[in-house]
């Protein structure tokens, strides 16, 4: 089975690089695979369409770069089918959206862990592609496949950081994020971004993550931001969205083609 590169660097305590895609096309997969530069793509399935089949392919782009592993952004609704279809397709790490207690994450843990006496999960054996097709049904390197896939918990909602030490105490949980935007909503108030209410929040949050040893991981538009994080102790990230560097770049064109035509 596929190493999963970004289980190995948390396990070796090293820093992590992943990017966004909104796009299940597997061709941006293999774009930003011979780049090099990222650990893992997540692909944000929350904010896309996509069907089993786009799942599959995505899976199989993913296995053409040994250094780089997946992740998928999963939705509250429908989680367990799709995290476990996203793992079947050969997603190997899940973040889980919109938890609000650590009810909920224990819940997700369950999701992908497999259903053995120790692990006490609901995975079960199927003949899908992660499997070889049935080919390695029941075997151990499944068993530690699925214990291995890493779980991130998005911390969106007050409710969830009312009950934050609690999550941060669920056994399993690998890496936390701060969603500010969904944040502001559930105080009912409009999304700031930057603004200084938001920024103390992630702080707390990051400082009682790295206290009770869970990772925590910024999103960033770029790495230019990184360094106020990076002082903190930070060092996971994951920078970009496909969509926003088309748009960026379009907007970028649109200046300078308004700029030459106004030089005539």
């Amino acid at each position: 089975m596929k190493g999963n590169r970004l289980r190995d660097l948390l396990n070796e305590g090293k820093p992590t690089l992943g990017t966004h895609i909104i796009s299940p096309w597997p061709g941006i997969v293999e774009v930003i695979g011979h780049s090099g530069a990222f650990d893992y793509v997540e692909y944000t399935g929350e904010y896309s369409p996509f069907s089993l089949e786009q799942m599959d392919n995505f899976g199989r782009a993913i296995e053409l770069f040994p250094t780089m592993s997946s992740m998928m952004k999963v939705e509250e609704h429908g989680r367990e089918f799709i995290a476990g279809r996203a793992i079947c397709a050969g997603i190997q790490n899940i973040l889980f959206a919109s938890c609000r207690s650590a009810d909920d994450v224990k819940e997700c843990m369950r999701l992908v862990r497999p259903e053995t006496p120790e692990a006490r999960g609901l995975r079960g054996c199927t003949m899908s592609r992660n499997l070889a097709y049935g080919l390695w049904v029941g075997s151990d390197e499944w068993i530690a496949a699925m214990n291995d896939t890493v779980v991130a918990i998005m911390l969106e909602k007050s409710v969830a950081l009312d009950d934050l030490k609690a999550i941060l105490s669920v056994k399993g949980v690998d890496m936390v994020q701060f969603g500010p935007a969904d944040y502001s909503i559930s105080i009912g108030k409009s999304f700031q971004p930057g603004s200084a209410e938001l920024q103390q929040k992630e702080r707390e949050i990051v400082e009682m993550s790295l206290e009770m040893g869970v990772a925590p991981r910024v999103e960033l538009h770029s790495l230019e931001q990184a360094k106020p994080f990076f002082d903190m102790g930070v060092r996971h990230f994951c920078i970009g969205w496909d969509v926003m560097v088309m748009t960026n770049w379009c907007k970028q064109q649109a200046d300078a083609w308004k700029n030459l035509r106004d030089m005539g």
